[in-house]
């Protein structure tokens, strides 16, 4: 698989085990973002704070929006 550090720079093609040695170490988690590309691409980032992100951006997008 193709990791992708939390800064954004590829690490490389490497097997899950060291991908999960490497989220364990920066104390991250490994979140799969492309499962159907050959080889698939994780990224290491914490995935509470995505959640988080995601939905304020929904939150953001709906405030816009005007109720009929």
């Amino acid at each position: 698989m193709r990791v992708i550090g939390d800064d954004g720079a590829q690490l490389g093609v490497m097997d899950l085990n060291r991908a999960l040695q490497l989220a364990r170490d920066a104390e991250v988690d490994l979140v799969e973002v492309a499962p159907n590309s050959d080889p698939p691409v994780c990224r290491l980032l914490d995935y509470g704070k995505l959640l988080y992100l995601s939905s304020k951006k929904e939150r953001e997008s709906k405030k816009g929006q005007k109720s009929t």
